[in-house]
This record gives C-alpha cells, structure tokens and sequence, in this order.
C-alpha cells in the first residue's frame, strides 16, 4: 500500500478513535442477587431509583407495616402535644387474636407523640384505631385521606381498609407501592425520629400508672452484637408486620456512606425475611453509586443558545439545576452514560423552576432535578390570569395533539430541517503528505465537532419551544374542561401551593 495513504487512513482512524471512545455501552444493571420472599424491592431513597425488584408490582396484604402510612396521615394533620382520648370503638374493633400491648382502658388519654411511639414501635392496634378517630373524626373518614395519601403518592396496586394493617377484605399494598409510602414517611423528621427510636416510655394511663416502657420490634435497631445474624449497623428506623394471610412483611431505611435506601419486604418468612432485607441493602450500597447533578451536569447552562418557556427566554448563565438531587448509577457508570430528558413541570414544582430534568438508565428512572431561574423576573412562576370570554365567537380552540407540529412529538421531526455543513474529503489522487495531511484530519476533526455543537443547540432550543407549547396547551385545556369557576379553583390551588413552598 502507498506510505501516503497509509499514513491518510491512520490519521482518519485517530480522529475516528476520538468519538468512538465516548460511545461504549452502557455498564449492565447489576441483578446479582435475590431473596427467598415473595416479593422485595430495594430503592435508593434520595433518587427514586429502584435498585432491586422482585415482583414489585403484585399486591399482597401488607399487615402492620400499613402504620407507617397511618402515622404519616396523623402527622398530616395533628400536633404532637395534642391529646388523643380512647374509645370503647378504638379498643373494640379489633381481630379477638391481635392483642392490647398497651392494656388501654376506655377513657385513657395520650398525647399523639405517646401515641405515635405505642404505634411504631410496638405495633398498638388499638391506638391505631384512637389516632384515626382523632385525626379524621372516625376510622372510615380516616381511611378516606389514607386512600388519597397513596394516591397523591402514586400507588396503583394499594388499597387500605383500617389504620392497623389488620385483615381487611379490600386492603392490599405492592412491594413498589409500598417504598414510595415509605419515602415518604421517612422524609418526614419527626416520623423519622419516631421510627428510629429503639426505647420509648410512655406518660401514665389507668393501667399504667408508672407509663408503659416499649421497646422497638425491629431487631437490626436494638441487636448491637456484631456476631449476631440480626446485627445490621446501617440500619436506622423501620416497620414490623405479620399476618397469617400477609406472612412477615418488613420495611427497613439504612443509611451507609451519605446513601440512604429504603427496602420492603412481603410474603417473608420468619427464617429469612430479615436475612433478606440485609442481602438488598448490601447489594444496594455495595453495587451503585450517587452522583450529585448539579456538580456534573452541563447540558441547559452552559453555552450560548437562548432557551423560551412560556412567555419568557433565557440565556444558559441565567439558569441552574437544582441542588442536593442525585442520579443512581451502577459503581462503574458515569453520568453520561444517563439518558437525560427535558420533561413538562409537575404541580407541585418550585415556583423558580422552568423544566425538570430527568434521568433513565436501561429504561430505567434514575432521577431528575429541576431547572431553576437564577435571578426570576417579577411575576415568574405565578399562575396566568384567566381569560375573559366576551363572546361564544371569541372562543380559540386549544391546538390538538393531533395537530401538533413534529417538533412537538417524541420523534426526530426538527432532525429533518436540521442542515449540516458539508464535509468535502480530498480525494485519493490528491492525498496531501505530512503535516498537511495531519491538518486535513484536524480540519475534519473542528467539522465533525461544528455538527455537533449545532446538533445540540438545535436540540436544546427545540425541547424548549415543544415544552413550553406543552404547558399552554395543557393551560387551555384546563380552561376548556370546566366552567370558568372550576378553572379559577384551581388556579387559586395551585398559587396557594406554590406559596407554601415558598415559605
């Protein structure tokens, strides 16, 4: 072979090599491992990411682990000195088998902090049943804001019957349903604090007229011995729950090296159900990695490109991703190997907010963060003012889905209009010879890299204009579903909110 055109496609191969070393596949989702339950999850609980799943999705009757929802409820909506009083209904409506830890009388009074320690770390059903009754009036209003709590939650294979966990006809929970309960449960300090206390005592009652001591049933909080196959030291708060029907069911949090994550277990035995929530924290901290977005991620503040959302446009320096959120990734992955996603702002976003970024990895949701306005303009992220509709005439029909441009689909639809620079390779006969050959692969190289900086400038840009048409249509929509009453409601719900997260 001629030495010109050996040297001219070894140059070619080096700039080749300059791109191909960034696009190496992604590192496998680790799954080496398993449980002898049922059904098991292990999630991280900063990110959301689901570590491990084992039939996450099929309900089962999730027995007294239900507390943890019950006492989020009530903190919801109490105090901590306010004073229950027990019922004869509270101490009534039980199963004749499920026992009275707390030997209640009806008439005993408890503040709900006293409660709330009888309930978690003893499993009280009876003051399951006085906490509902004070929170909501009765146990069935009770159970109506559980049932909505799951729901605002996002849980679709989960009903509750009773504040207990005791055996209902309709009362159900997945393993994934389940994690995102008690995300939200252990995100709460003081119900944080509670479930991590390993010794309590209570103030008197008629029974009890030295207080009552209680002590945590969960054995990774109170074994210390290290020999010991109950002895888990990351171990940090959590939930017992048995049931003939329901088998042993076990939530645990555990905190190792800044992580923190969260495993359910269902249809346990009593032989392992422990040694399997221990094998799901092991391989979750042992296995993954957080990596915290905003100090990586450059994508939407960096560069020169002008973004508009709504009625407003920024320059990258004008924005910055929010703090403190983590992606989860196996140990030898990188952020880039993240697939990332400009996605529409949910309702309960920060009122700075823009867009939210998020994250999969092998189809997989690893987390998200929102964009955030540095500096917002006055009136930014306030909710629009209603239109007045003068006449029926003056009525403009919200754009269908069906007729939205292609830069508004999930496709490729603005790839089409997209025009690149043409890259003229020199020909064969005319190779040019050392340091001139070596300029023309650079010059390749600054080519290649000029599609694709313009690539994603393009990219960026059109997300943008797609999200922000997005929200409008979403706005109309609103408008057009109700009355103008209705769509002043929630307009005034969704200020009050973001008010709320203000303060």
């Amino acid at each position: 072979m001629n030495q010109k055109i050996r040297r001219f496609l070894c140059c070619c191969l080096a700039v080749c090599q300059l791109f191909t070393m960034t696009a190496h596949g992604q590192p496998d989702w680790p799954a080496d491992t398993g449980i002898q339950a049922e059904a098991g999850i292990v999630i991280d609980a900063d990110s959301g990411a689901v570590l491990f799943g084992q039939k996450i999705h099929v309900s089962s009757p999730p027995a007294s682990i239900t507390k943890l929802l019950t006492a989020l409820v009530v903190l919801e909506h109490c105090q901590l000195d306010e004073t229950i009083t027990i019922s004869e209904e509270a101490l009534a409506n039980v199963e004749p088998d499920s026992g009275d830890k707390m030997y209640l009388v009806a008439g005993d009074t408890m503040t709900v902090e006293d409660a709330l320690h009888a309930l978690i770390l003893v499993s009280a059903n009876q003051v399951a049943n006085a906490l509902a009754e004070h929170a909501a009036g009765s146990m069935s209003d009770f159970v109506e804001l559980m049932n909505q709590k799951v729901a605002e939650l996002g849980c679709t294979n989960t009903h509750f019957d009773n504040p207990s966990g005791l055996n209902g006809d309709t009362q159900y929970v997945s393993a994934y349903d389940m994690s995102l309960i008690a995300r939200a449960a252990f995100a709460n300090e003081d119900l944080l604090r509670i479930s991590s206390t390993v010794n309590y005592r209570t103030a008197p009652t008629a029974n009890n007229p030295d207080g009552r001591s209680l002590r945590h049933e969960h054995r990774f909080l109170y074994v210390t011995d290290p020999n010991s196959v109950n002895y888990y030291p990351y171990a940090v708060a959590g939930k017992t729950g048995y049931l003939l029907k329901a088998g042993n069911t076990l939530v645990t949090y555990a905190e190792k090296e800044g992580r923190h994550l969260i495993c359910v277990i269902l249809k346990g035995s009593y032989e392992s159900y422990f040694q399997d929530t221990k094998t799901l924290l092991e391989f979750g901290f042992n296995s993954f990695q957080n990596i915290n977005i905003a100090d990586q991620e450059q994508s939407y503040v960096t560069g020169d490109t002008p973004m508009t959302f709504g009625e407003y446009t920024f320059q990258p320096s004008q924005l910055m991703i929010e703090t403190g959120r983590v992606v989860t990734l196996p140990k030898n992955a990188s952020l880039a190997d993240a697939t990332l996603t400009l996605e529409e702002l949910p309702d309960d976003h920060p009122p700075d907010a823009v867009a939210l970024l998020s994250y999969s990895y092998n189809d997989r949701n690893v987390g998200s963060a929102f964009l955030l306005v540095k500096d917002p303009p006055e009136g930014f992220g306030q909710p629009p003012e209603p239109e007045i509709e003068t006449s029926a005439g003056d009525e403009t029909p919200a754009p269908s889905e069906s007729t939205a441009s292609p830069e508004d689909s999930d496709g490729g639809g603005f790839l089409a209009n997209l025009k690149l620079p043409e890259l003229k390779l020199p020909s064969l006969p005319s190779l040019p010879s050392g340091a001139a050959l070596i300029a023309a692969s650079v010059v390749l190289l600054v080519g290649i890299n000029g599609v694709l900086v313009a690539f994603i400038s393009h990219r960026r840009k059109k997300e943008a204009e797609a999200l922000a048409r997005r929200r409008e249509r979403r706005r109309q929509r609103l408008m057009q579903d109700g009355d103008q009453e209705e769509f002043d409601r929630l307009m005034a719900e969704r200020a009050e909110r973001l008010q709320k997260r203000k303060r």
